[in-house]
């Protein structure tokens, strides 16, 4: 059993359920390396500012960068007994040199020591899920770029709705990528404040240099006080909401595909690979990669709940709850970037059933929005070609019948303003042509969109 760093105060030792109940190194060892890393500039600290001397300071230094070379490489053996990482690495380095060990813990508490270290990893795994969502972004870009001339029928309420470029819905995944992005950098911004020197809750009266320590680190800044620094959660909160958001635009991409891929839409095949069968039906072919993407999410939502129930009740100073924020944090991180590199290999096997869609989208439903506003470039007004629309839809696609078959005789009875070249907008290559606005689907706005996207990622 390691010693506990507080242990000599206490007559008797704490019952063995106790340890078990209060002991978080089963989950907070993932912080070994930045633990560390806080450590080595905090003993370098207290030399410079001559609180412990520059010997002592030296050998710690080098007995932590021990521990850190075998943390990095997998060696270390993590103290299944230990009260959590700080206890575990403080009891090594005493067991590697000594008493000088004995001093790194001045000027500091683990209060503030856990709270560097959380900062410290999540700037870290914020660059590496921004960096997973780029390369998401770039997998789904290689993808639309590939299929750049293909139209699909767009739907709404899940009823088909107007035709729109494969690769105009593929730049809406990565439009909202990048706002996901960007709302992790954000958070990163407000993590970026440097905590060390807060100590237990109302700092410390020894001479330390707090910007130092900021500096060694690659910190902004540093945190303004001493109890805002150990007693909240915030940041971690955040990021813990950006996951949830970017977690539910990942989701309603699994949910995409997975409608995408059944024979009633037929318009792509995913991957042998991605898929698996069933134990009664042979013929079965199961997007399951998906629906456990889109049922993963529903435990990043809770995790993000899990945290802010977790700190709704506390008091404004350092409480042990605090210790339950990793478990969720860690989760929720896993369990997205899992799923970024997942669709990453995922979009790099999908094959698009042309034919397939090119049959959906002869739906002449699709056009209605199209012959609306062809009426509306000849001066009706847009109520009145709306139900001009809507009498053409009732007497002719509800019963089964193409409205490009109309006579213009026929078509003069809804509107003296439709004449026979409206037959040239009721097909999917016109009808995406016929947008206009900035932001559309019109194939020369994607166009350009997919090139500022290429040169962006």
């Amino acid at each position: 059993m390691a010693k506990k760093l507080w242990g000599t105060r206490f007559n008797k030792k704490t019952n063995a359920l106790t340890d078990k109940f209060t002991s978080s190194i089963a989950f907070d060892q993932r912080l070994a390396k930045y633990d560390i890393l806080g450590s080595i500039a905090h003993a370098k600290m207290l030399a410079r500012q001559k609180i412990i001397s520059q010997k002592d300071s030296s050998r710690i230094v080098k007995g932590l960068n021990s521990i850190l070379k075998d943390v990095v490489s997998g060696k270390f053996k993590f103290d299944p007994s230990a009260e959590d990482i700080h206890s575990n690495i403080q009891e090594l380095l005493n067991k590697k040199i000594g008493e000088p060990a004995l001093k790194l813990h001045t000027a500091r508490s683990r209060n503030d020591q856990v709270a560097l270290d959380v900062r410290m990893y999540l700037k870290s795994e914020i660059d590496n899920l921004v960096e997973f969502s780029a390369q998401l972004q770039k997998a789904i870009l290689k993808f639309a770029l590939s299929n750049s001339k293909v139209v699909i029928p767009g739907y709404t309420h899940l009823q088909i709705a107007q035709c729109v470029l494969l690769a105009h819905h593929l730049l809406a995944y990565i439009e909202a990528l990048e706002r996901d992005k960007q709302r992790l950098l954000d958070a990163k911004k407000r993590i970026d404040s440097m905590p060390l020197g807060s100590c237990a809750f109302s700092g410390t009266g020894l001479g330390i240099d707090r910007d130092f320590v900021k500096k060694e680190l690659k910190f902004a800044g540093l945190t303004a006080n001493s109890i805002d620094s150990v007693s909240d959660r915030d940041y971690v909160i955040e990021v813990l909401a950006d996951l949830a958001i970017l977690s539910v635009h990942l989701s309603r991409i699994a949910e995409d595909l997975i409608l995408w891929s059944t024979k009633e839409f037929n318009f792509i095949d995913i991957d042998f690979s991605f898929c698996t069968g069933s134990s009664i039906m042979p013929h079965k072919k199961n997007p399951d990669i998906l629906e456990l993407i889109r049922g993963s999410v529903g435990k990043v939502q809770g995790d993000l709940s899990s945290v802010i129930m977790l700190m709704k009740g506390l008091p404004t100073s350092y409480n042990r709850d605090m210790q339950l924020d990793k478990p969720p944090l860690f989760g929720a991180i896993d369990a997205v970037k899992d799923i970024l590199e997942i669709f990453m290999a995922l979009f790099a096997n999908i094959v698009i059933e042309k034919e397939s869609i090119a049959a959906k989208v002869k739906d002449e439903s699709l056009f209605s929005v199209d012959i609306v506003e062809y009426l509306i470039k000849k001066g009706v007004s847009y109520r009145q070609a709306h139900d001009i629309v809507g009498r053409m839809v009732r007497d002719c696609l509800d019963k089964g019948n193409k409205i490009s078959a109309l006579s213009e005789k026929e078509l003069k009875k809804y509107s003296p303003k439709l004449n026979a070249d409206i037959k040239n907008i009721l097909n999917a290559w016109a009808s995406v042509n016929l947008k206009k606005s900035f932001g559309s689907t019109n194939p020369k706005l994607v166009k350009q969109q997919l090139s500022a996207w290429s040169r962006t990622l």
